[in-house]
């Protein structure tokens, strides 16, 4: 399950990528935020959006022993999104062991090195 959950969780970061690079080329947000902001579902979806971020970052302090990676990946969830959150999951993934389920992956504390 989690070599499945890997390859599904790659392809979604290169097509978060993809989608994240392609928009910037086409549309500049800072531009169109007026105009964005002022559509209700955009709004919802924003809010949305960082009640998500929230919860998987509260799972990322539960986590995480170093104060700077909490702080690192706050930054990196908040402005980076889905493309930071698939990377943290990522990360987590490649350092589990191999015999680990997902329950190990999702509460077991960072490993020392």
């Amino acid at each position: 399950m989690v070599q499945i959950l890997k390859y599904v969780l790659l392809v979604a970061l290169v097509f978060m990528i993809y989608i994240v690079v392609s928009t910037s080329l086409e549309s500049n947000l800072f531009q169109e935020w007026d105009y964005l902001a002022s559509i209700p579902w955009m709004r919802a979806t924003l809010w949305d959006f960082y009640a998500n971020i929230l919860l998987i970052y509260l799972w990322v302090i539960y986590k995480e022993k170093n104060i700077f990676l909490i702080f690192l990946w706050a930054v990196l969830f908040f402005c980076l999104g889905s493309i930071g959150t698939i990377a943290y999951v990522l990360i987590q993934l490649f350092r589990a062991k191999p015999t680990d389920g997902i329950k190990d992956i999702l509460v077991q504390t960072k490993r020392e090195v």
